[in-house]
This record gives structure tokens, sequence and C-alpha cells, in this order.
């Protein structure tokens, strides 16, 4: 069993913001969608999450640190009693992924379920009889394994957390809303609707992956968009139609306006984690028309008097 403050490589008296921001670097150069040909690389990431899984939750890191469960969160082989499961000791507990706390997904744990103390106590002094060596220790049935799933999520959903609708292994389909923060990458655990087990069914893990749009890309927690304005729009001023995630709005140019100048449409950009949105930048590009005789000829004769490039010295 591996020591998980060694696997993410962190010292045991780490900070829980030091703890994700070690889990997070790794999972990123780990991740199965970056490493296709490298199957060690996938065996590493699944290492790394159930380390993490464990010193992530509060209880389970406590518990590990007084050493009363293992690096697996197998409960430990105290008294002497039980018997073991190979090399590792006790073996058996349901799979591991990602808790809903940290990706503000859906509810639901991984790892065992606890171990009565009582029965401990009663199986050494008689009042109950136990499998294996003589001990009353009794391990909880393993659920069944977890089921992993890929959605697909375009960058607006994403922007405006949309209901998306899956459909899982059995044939259900649900609803589900987007976590704040939602980027790609960021999973979601969806507690027993995994396969069944003795002791219940897994969890459904759903990995998003949001899909780039024709003409917005993501800027942090923004969106950005050039939009093309004819030359009459920017010299005259006037409103025009801007597409965001949300929807097509009125932006008013000025008089005057620039190619190149940047205008914001405050809350229209991508999910926070708080609940917020970013902005939505509009870069303004100025569009002349080729050829264009009778701009040519209305021009005839006029020149600009400033000196545009006079700050280059050339």
């Amino acid at each position: 069993m591996a020591d998980p403050y060694s696997t993410l490589g962190v010292a045991r008296n780490a900070t829980e913001k030091d703890i994700k921001s070690a889990y997070r670097k790794l999972a990123k150069e780990l991740h199965p969608d970056r490493n296709k040909d490298n199957p060690k690389a996938s065996e590493r990431f699944s290492v790394v999450t159930s380390a993490y899984d464990l010193l992530s939750d509060k209880d389970k890191r406590a518990k590990f640190d007084r050493g009363e469960i293992d690096g697996d969160g197998n409960p430990s082989m105290g008294f002497g009693y039980g018997h073991t499961a190979g090399p590792g000791g006790f073996n058996g507990g349901a799979q591991r992924g990602f808790r809903t706390e940290d990706f503000e997904g859906f509810g639901g744990g991984g790892g065992p379920e606890g171990i009565d103390i009582g029965d401990i106590f009663e199986g050494l002094f008689g009042g109950r009889s136990g499998a294996g060596m003589g001990g009353g220790r009794q391990r909880a049935a393993p659920k069944g394994a977890n089921v992993q799933y890929k959605l697909g999520v375009s960058l607006t959903d994403a922007a405006t957390r949309a209901t998306q609708r899956i459909t899982l292994a059995d044939g259900k389909t649900i609803d589900l809303k987007l976590p704040a923060g939602v980027e790609d990458g960021t999973q979601m655990r969806l507690a027993g609707k995994g396969e069944a087990g003795p002791g219940g069914a897994g969890d459904a893990i759903v990995s998003i992956h949001v899909q780039p749009h024709p003409w917005l890309r993501r800027d942090g927690d923004n969106l950005r968009l050039d939009l093309p304005v004819s030359l009459d729009e920017a010299v005259n001023g006037t409103k025009v139609r801007v597409p965001t995630a949300d929807g097509a709005v009125m932006l008013t140019l000025a008089q005057g306006t620039s190619s190149g100048k940047t205008l914001r449409l405050a809350g229209k950009g991508m999910s926070r984690k708080d609940g917020t949105r970013g902005d939505q930048l509009v870069t303004i590009e100025l569009q002349l028309p080729a050829g264009d005789e009778d701009l040519v000829k209305r021009l005839d004769g006029w020149h600009d008097p400033r000196n545009l490039r006079a700050k280059f010295g050339v």
C-alpha cells in the first residue's frame, strides 16, 4: 500500500490547498486522455486519485494519521485478529474516484463502510464469533465497481451551466446540472449509479469535456469574441447585435470606434466556482471593402492629418 503523502509529493503537515494543488498538477500530467499510449500513466493516475481521495477527506486523513486505516482507506489490522487478503492486509473496499465537494458535482462518498468497534470486542471476549482466526472482526461487503462516462459539453453550456441529459449503462436517463466553475476535465460523481455489488452499487464518474466554439474562445473566466464592423458603423456609431453564451445582445458602438478597441459585456463570461460569471470581451475588427470604387471616390482628396505612427519614431 502506498503512502498517500508520498504519492502526492506533499509533507504530512500539508494544507488542504497544498494537497489540492499537488493533485491537480499530477492529474493534469497523468490524465488518461493525455496518455492514451501509456498504460503506466493511467495506472499512476488511479493511484494519485486514490491518494487524493483519502487526504482530501478530513475524517479519512485523520484516521490514516492515527494509524486506524491504511493508505488504501482500509481498516488497519489492530489487535492482530481477522484474516488478511494478501500482502496489503484488508482489501475489497469500494473503488475510489473524485469527491463531490472537490468538483461541486453530485453527492455521495466512496470508500468502505466503517468497522464497529463493538464487533471487535465482542469477538475477542466471546460475545460473537467471527470468520477466520477466532476474531469477531467483520469487514464491510464490497460495493460494485465505479463506471466511467465521458460527457461532451458545448462552451456556451459550460458558461451558463445548462442542464445536460445523459444515458447510463442501464438505459436510464438523468439530467445533470453542471457545477459552478466547470471546466474541461472536471469530474462529477453520481452516487449509486455504478455496477451492483454485495455492499451496494458503485458510483458513476462523469468526466466533462468542454468542446470548442466556432467564434467564442475562453480566456480564464472571460470569453472573447472578434467582432467585424463596417467603416460606416465605426465612423458614424451604431448599435450592433453581438452573439453571447446567453444569446444575442445589442452593443453600442460610439462614433469613431477604432479597430482593435475592446468592449466589455459584464457577466457574459464563464461560470466561476463562487457562482458568479466572468465577462465577455468584444474586440472590434474594422473590415474595409476591397475594390469599392464609390468609397475611393468619396475619399478622393481627403487624408487624415494625424501622425498615427509618431510614437514609433519612423
